[in-house]
């Protein structure tokens, strides 16, 4: 398995509530404190507070529109496949010598990182946990970092000698077998390790080395709450995880490597470039998800070098935030309501309460009972007070808990009342949580600055928050559009991405080197034109313009 990545891991608070019952909660500074243990509460914080405690739609494909995609794929699929089908032609036993000097020569000051003992060579092309039939490598290399894996696809793209990448070596469908011509074996053993942890953001950065284990045998011994859920073979490595795209025992509550436990991964390609998939946000609109790309290749399509994976629950949007989730309480989600959103929704929203106008956080627990859920809200109501915020109060009702969600998802229509004949541009940006509170009170402070009415809710949970700029006129338009061009550049910044939610379209694809970088940005065009060369698909969005007239296309 060819594997170079920066991982970056989800991980999982060892302390999990069952996803049963729901109940939703409000904080509220200045408002009295209203102790009924029921399914819902709420609360605000001012906005001070807030921001220093801050740190589907389901679509329907019709067979129809299904089938003419299939039938436009396969006669674009057919054009190429003559070239497709020819054998690809490696080089020759003197190719393999050469390549075989040149890499002693590249690793001349590292004595082992180029073996070609028999005892070496036969261990990893040869296993005895499967019936596969075993075949030794040429070579092998022990890489310890990106730029060694570089060196190692280059000179094996000079020579056409094939890479194969060993990782824990639990592969059962013989994956890192070597092949019958001849090759390359790239033993990442050495790559092995976590390069930093972010505890508020529950992920962690490793090289493709690191075991599993050897993640949750460290953040125990380090005091952190946390656990990666994955769980195959107890030597399986992240970088042979990623690339098997596998799962284990845990997966009935957790799923697999193909869920969002891999946030991004560093990745040599086989024209030796090296692209980082994505920022480490916990989620990202901006294009199609190349990590997913990866997830599942098993080696084919490039070198993991490192991941960022990260733990299944997110702890900090804000302070308060985070202590309620390290405390065990079951969050389903937390949203964010400033001020003047707060003050639109008692203006124009469905529900028949009336709010204190005050940044607000709206929780929704997990529970089994409602013991359980009382249990949840008495914790998070101490917690809160511990961070200025009071007022927590639990909807008195099922019907009042649904009604608050519902004013909360028809926020946007309550905001657009707020100025007569507006349009509202809402935007959407994500960074990792613990940078929320930073992203928000910077942006707090442009729109103020601006003069544009702009309310603000988002979801504290994982980062993602969105403002709605109401403009009536083209000098609002152009003041929005510096605005949000300014958000973005600031959440980008801060590892995030321009879009959590609301994808690219026409809007943001500007943006989309300066996030993910130019190779990645080529490799998605590379994509593009291989299953649409005729570029008759959406043409114009998601895909950056190119610097000149696109001759390709796309």
């Amino acid at each position: 398995m060819l594997r170079t990545t920066v991982t970056k891991i989800a991980i999982r608070t060892r302390s999990a509530s069952l996803p049963f019952s729901k109940t939703q909660s409000v904080f509220t500074k200045h408002s009295p404190c209203a102790l009924s243990p029921r399914f819902f509460s709420t609360t605000t914080t001012s906005s001070k507070s807030l921001f220093s405690a801050l740190s589907g739609q389901t679509f329907a494909l019709l067979s129809a529109g299904l089938i003419s995609g299939l039938a436009g794929y396969s006669v674009a699929i057919r054009r190429n496949a003559e070239t497709a089908q020819q054998k690809p032609q490696y080089g020759s036993r003197e190719d393999c010598a050469h390549a075989i000097e040149e890499l002693k020569k590249t690793f001349l000051d590292d004595e082992i990182a180029v073996s070609t003992n028999a005892d070496d060579l036969y261990s990893h092309g040869f296993s005895i946990n499967d019936h596969h039939l075993g075949q030794s490598h040429t070579v092998i290399i022990y890489p310890t970092c990106t730029e060694d894996v570089v060196k190692v696809v280059k000179i094996a793209t000079k020579y056409r000698m094939p890479i194969i990448a060993y990782s824990g070596g639990t592969s059962l469908e013989g994956q890192f077998r070597g092949y019958s011509s001849g090759g390359i074996c790239l033993d990442m053993s050495r790559m092995n390790k976590i390069i930093e942890i972010h505890e508020a953001d529950s992920d962690l950065v490793c090289q493709s080395g690191v075991c599993w284990t050897d993640i949750n045998d460290t953040l125990h011994e380090k005091g952190i709450p946390l656990f990666f859920p994955l769980d195959p073979a107890p030597t399986a490595t992240i970088g042979g995880m990623l690339s098997t795209g596998c799962s284990g025992t845990n997966a009935v509550r957790y799923g697999t490597a193909k869920a969002e436990w891999f946030l991004n991964a560093t990745v040599v390609l086989p024209s030796g470039e090296v692209i980082k998939t994505r920022q480490r946000s916990r989620k990202s609109s901006a294009g199609f998800d190349t990590t997913k790309l990866f997830i599942g290749a098993e080696g084919t399509l490039g070198i993991v070098t490192e991941a960022i994976v990260h733990f299944p629950d997110v702890r900090k949007a804000t302070e308060a935030v985070r202590e309620v989730v390290l405390s065990g309480v079951g969050i389903q989600c937390v949203e964010l309501m400033d001020d003047l959103c707060m003050h639109a929704l008692n203006r124009h929203g469905q529900s028949g309460d009336s709010w204190p106008e005050k940044d607000t956080l709206l929780f929704k627990f997990q529970g089994h009972n409602k013991a359980s859920l009382s249990e949840c809200g008495r914790v998070a109501a101490e917690i809160v007070a511990k961070h200025g915020g009071f007022g927590f109060r639990f909807a008195k009702d099922e019907e009042q808990a649904n009604d608050l969600w519902a004013t909360r998802k028809n926020a946007l229509y309550a905001c657009l009342a707020l100025v007569d004949g507006s349009k509202a541009w809402s935007t959407d940006v994500c960074v990792p949580v613990s940078k929320l509170s930073e992203l928000v009170y910077e942006t707090k402070k442009d729109l103020a600055a601006t003069g544009l009415v702009a309310p603000i809710a988002g979801h504290a949970g994982d980062g993602n928050f969105h403002a709605s700029l109401l403009i009536r006129n083209e000098e609002e338009l152009k003041i929005a559009k510096d605005v949000v061009s300014r958000m973005i550049h600031r959440a980008i910044a801060l590892d995030g991405t321009c879009t959590g939610e609301h994808g690219v379209g026409i809007g943001k694809k500007e943006y989309l080197i300066e996030e993910l970088g130019a190779g990645t940005v080529e490799l998605m065009k590379t994509v593009k034109r291989v299953i649409d060369p005729l570029c008759l698909f959406n043409p114009g969005k998601l895909y950056p313009d190119d610097p000149v007239a696109d001759s390709k296309g796309v």
